[in-house]
């Protein structure tokens, strides 16, 4: 072989190896991530999930690629942004952001696997068979938070004794609206107080509805467990306090930011747990295999500025049960 044939030889081989070498390297896997929410609020949720990938040995950009979907609080969004990830393969959706992401995932497809959070029941809903052997192709954690609603007017009675009426903002929009203004009522009735329904469906709405509790001189009030919700909890915190109306919320976050007091799970540890479950199944490991998760921990957070601003006085038992005081 003349020396001019050699060296073109040598040419096109080392242009053949990296494209061989490439061809033989398995495909990076891709995450869909669905939320109902939007992405800014959700920022230090979003990197507990991606925690939970690492601890299975998944990084984002090296090891799984994660493709995100955000409805900025418009369910009637989901389904669509379901079917993009369905469109796109991917090789498993986690469906966060409350039970419409849930049911939109599940709609979407049978064959790819999903692991939601909610904190709706998921057996009610139809997005699972049950929660310890869920069946199909979904598992998830739930948060059961709309299961707190109770517990949560037993703690703003002991906080403020002497409402009366006590409101309830909902989301006329939100999938579980019904089952929660029929258990705010009832547990109600049993501390003998009257609850008054407000609804807000789009953030417009949230000046007129606090405007309406004032003048139906609301004693305290239950803002309900509400994904939409969650992305206006400055706002909901603010109007509270410049209405001057002690206020419980679901998550801490609302706490820290002047909400009054919250009572409900540890979101960062869920959504590391979902982080968990999404990397397992990268793994091979099978969604009707996977019990749903449950939480075993609620934090009670109290905001001790905002209860000096409303002139209020935490009695010495509530602080007791914190499991923080903000200050």
């Amino acid at each position: 072989m003349r020396r001019r044939d050699f060296i073109a030889v040598l040419s096109v081989l080392a242009m053949a190896w990296p494209l061989a070498a490439r061809a033989q390297q398995k495909a990076i896997p891709v995450v869909g991530f669905l939320s109902s929410e939007s992405p800014a609020p959700l920022a230090s949720l979003v990197e507990a999930f991606r925690r939970g990938l690492k601890e299975t040995g998944d990084v984002e950009g090296r090891d799984v690629t994660i493709e995100y979907r955000w409805a900025e609080g418009r369910y009637d969004r989901l389904p669509a942004l379901a079917g993009e990830l369905t469109g796109r393969e991917v090789a498993v959706i986690a469906a966060t952001g409350g039970i419409g992401s849930a049911l939109a995932a599940k709609a979407a497809t049978t064959k790819i696997p999903i692991v939601f959070l909610s904190g709706a029941d998921p057996v009610r809903f139809g997005v699972v068979a049950s929660l310890n052997r869920p069946g199909g192709n979904v598992t998830g954690v739930s948060l059961f938070t709309n299961t707190l609603v109770a517990k949560r007017l037993e703690l703003l009675h002991e906080l403020v004794s002497s409402a009366a009426v006590i409101g309830m903002l909902v989301n006329p929009n939100y999938s579980d609206v019904e089952a929660d203004t029929k258990d705010a009522e009832e547990a109600a009735r049993s501390l003998g107080k009257q609850l008054f329904v407000v609804r807000a469906g789009s953030e417009s709405d949230f000046d007129a509805a606090f405007a309406t509790l004032v003048q139906q001189r609301i004693g305290a009030l239950l803002v309900n467990s509400d994904p939409f919700f969650n992305i206006w909890r400055d706002r909901l915190a603010a109007l509270a306090a410049s209405a001057m109306i002690p206020a419980i919320y679901q998550w801490r976050e609302y706490a820290a930011a002047g909400g009054l007091i919250s009572y409900g799970t540890n979101r960062a540890e869920s959504y590391r747990q979902a982080g968990i479950y999404t990397g397992r199944i990268l793994k091979g490991a099978k969604p009707a295999d996977l019990p749903i998760l449950q939480p075993t921990k609620f934090e009670l957070v109290i905001n001790l500025k905002t209860a000096k601003a409303l002139g209020l006085t935490v009695p010495a038992s509530l602080l007791a049960l914190a499991d923080e005081v903000i200050e």
